[in-house]
């Protein structure tokens, strides 16, 4: 069981561990900047920190000693854009700039690849690195396929790659998800690339249009570790399930309270339990009636249980960001953090919860280390 959790904030990252006195924050890094994605490399004990600072935009930072102390290191860079390169396609949006804005998400490759590292990146960029993060290369083979262009994004101004599970048997094998970009997979370590993700639908375009692959929009996607066939998705307009390693899906219409939210956490190794924080509804991203809730499932999606103990029982704002939910490898205690800086720890699989903190920034990823 983890008794670590990193937390990164708009305001700074946050080493949080747990001791005699129950847990309490150890370490502050980066106060008053924005880091959008952390990892803890376990081949090495590096800590990333993604920033992204008004004045010098997105950089990484890593840290050799566990989060003592960081230091710049290499920082994915997009080529310049050639001559003549058209615009994307889809929905009229404006020009994807061949330039780095957020890095979205960060991952580690397996044990038998010493330094490798993955970065997904806004505007839909999949990187990597072979030197623990010192140099990084765009993987071209993504980036140049002919339907990139009908990427266009979701909530953020343009596409972006927010989930990238690598298959735990089979270290060539990994799938991606972007914002209104749809499920990609590569069998040969991001050579070449299929659009996949066959039964998601998007609620969010014309009905004709709606089962098409490339205009899906997950909000983030999970695999199980001990049965990487079974992936997760919590969609913008649902909740998705794939038996078959995220080629295809089925909806997941009735779950809880809502089918709408950003997170989405899966059991370590019993596949058909899940855990989602749901909000109302795009139009509405507080939580239903005002009252902070997760459902968990612990049967694949057929019935659910709305979880509650320990939360206010009214007037309770909080919204979770697709990140801001981690699972640590006993598949006992989870914790999430909130748009409105609280940040809540489960001991038992989510039937009680207490708050860790109420005083954060806001919170937009969490991870157990």
């Amino acid at each position: 069981m983890s008794d670590r959790i990193l937390v990164a904030t708009r305001k700074g990252l946050f080493d949080i561990r747990k001791g005699a006195q129950g847990w309490r924050i150890e370490r502050t890094s980066f106060l008053g900047d924005p880091i959008t994605a952390v990892l803890r490399d376990p081949r090495t004990g590096f800590v990333y920190a993604a920033q992204k600072h008004e004045q010098f935009g997105a950089r990484l930072f890593r840290s050799m000693d566990d989060g003592s102390g960081f230091e710049a290191c290499g920082t994915p860079a997009y080529p310049p854009k050639p001559e003549g390169e058209p615009d994307n396609e889809q929905m009229g949006q404006r020009p994807v700039p061949w330039s780095l804005k957020t890095m979205w998400a960060l991952e580690p490759g397996h044990a038998d690849q010493p330094g490798l590292l993955w970065c997904g990146t806004i505007p839909g960029g999949l990187f990597r690195s072979l030197d623990n993060g010192a140099t990084w290369e765009l993987v071209r083979s993504l980036w140049d396929h002919p339907l990139r262009k009908q990427w266009f994004g979701g909530g953020a101004e343009f596409p972006g790659i927010h989930s990238i599970c690598i298959h735990p048997q089979d270290p060539r094998r990994l799938a991606i998800a972007i914002s209104c970009g749809g499920v990609w997979h590569s069998a040969d370590l991001g050579e070449s690339w299929e659009l996949h993700g066959q039964g998601l639908r998007a609620a969010y375009v014309p009905p004709e249009k709606a089962m098409e692959t490339i205009v899906q929009d997950p909000h983030l996607m999970v695999q199980c570790p001990a049965q990487p066939e079974r992936v997760w998705i919590q969609h913008h307009n649902g909740i998705f399930r794939s038996d078959d390693s995220g080629k295809t899906f089925s909806e997941i219409k009735e779950l809880g309270a809502s089918t709408f939210g950003f997170a989405v956490a899966v059991h370590p190794t019993k596949p058909d339990t899940a855990w989602f924080v749901p909000a109302t509804k795009d139009e509405i991203r507080i939580p239903v009636g005002g009252r902070l809730s997760v459902t968990r499932t612990q049967d694949a999606g057929r019935t659910a249980t709305q979880l509650t103990c320990g939360f206010p029982a009214e007037h309770t704002y909080d919204l979770v960001y697709r990140h801001a939910l981690a699972i640590d490898s006993t598949g006992t205690r989870l914790a999430f953090g909130s748009t409105t800086g609280g940040l809540w720890i489960t001991e038992d699989g989510g039937d009680r919860w207490s708050e860790l903190s109420s005083h954060l920034p806001p919170v937009y990823a969490v991870r157990f280390v």
